[in-house]
Formats: structure tokens, sequence, C-alpha cells
């Protein structure tokens, strides 16, 4: 049974993320998993992704930041995206369908939620509006995130 073929990654590294969520309940010995093959593949995207989702639901928000810009990072280098935002954000547009390019912006409005959560509010409105403005589909957390962030206390909630 192999639950992460799509994962490419190696095959003891597959094992460690799988021994990770099996012993989900186990927060000290599931990390030490996701530690393990961060060791191993701390360059590959899956496991980063896995472990940036996996330290942010263990309310790590710290080391889920830490690693979601890291994605960042790695994808702006291997797509030699600008860092510049005005000239980011045209090549993010034209190419959002692209896997690489999605990765970034799920990473990104990650990055937005985690400092949300940090209570980074100003940090995080810049970001998810960002996003927000690319992400027509709301196919990421941005948006909601972004009107969480900007709705005004006195608005009704019904």
């Amino acid at each position: 049974m192999n639950q992460l073929s799509w994962y490419d990654v190696s095959e003891d590294v597959k094992q460690l993320l799988i021994l990770a969520t099996d012993n989900w309940q186990n927060t000290i010995l599931s990390e030490q998993y996701i530690n393990q093959a961060l060791e191993k593949e701390g360059n590959n995207l899956d496991v980063l992704i896995g472990a940036y989702r996996f330290f942010f639901y263990k309310n790590k928000p710290e080391i889920a930041l830490k690693i979601a810009k890291k994605v960042l990072r790695i994808i702006q280098e291997t797509e030699n995206l600008p860092l510049e935002w005005e000239q980011l954000k045209f090549i993010l547009v034209e190419r959002q369908n692209e896997s690489s390019i999605r990765l970034y912006l799920n990473a990104y409005a990650s990055q937005g939620f985690i400092l949300a959560k940090l209570g980074q509010v100003e940090a995080a409105k810049l970001i998810t509006e960002r996003v927000k403005t690319i992400d027509e589909h709301r196919e990421s957390c941005a948006t909601t995130v972004f009107e969480v962030l900007t709705k005004d206390s006195d608005e009704d909630d019904d």
C-alpha cells in the first residue's frame, strides 16, 4: 500500500510521513518523524508543505511560518521570480495555473493566515489582500482571512 505515491520523495521519507500521521495524537513522536523527514529532504516542496501544515495544526505557528517562507524562497529561486511585488504580481496572474505558481500562492496565503494567527494583523492584511487580487476563484484562504481582518466591528453579524 503506497499512501503517498504522488510524493516525489524516497521511500524512507514516505514512511516517516506516514508514521507522523499514524501517531498524530502523540505530538512529540509525530513531530520527531516530521523533523526526521525534514532532515532527510528539507528542500522537497511536498515535505515542506506537509510540514508547515503539520506545525500549523499542532498550534506551532512560528515553525509553520518559517517553513512556509522556505517554500516561498525555493519557488522564487527555481522559477526566477522577482522580489518586487508589482513585477511579481504580473507573473503570478499570468502563470497562476502552473503548479509551482499555485504552490507559491498557497504558501503565500498561508503565510498571511499564520501571521494573522500570530497577531501580526497589518502584515497579514497586506499579504492576504495581495493574494485576494489574484485568487479570483477563492482557492486559497486569503480572501476569507482578509475579510475577517478587515471586517468593521460595527457591522451586524446577521
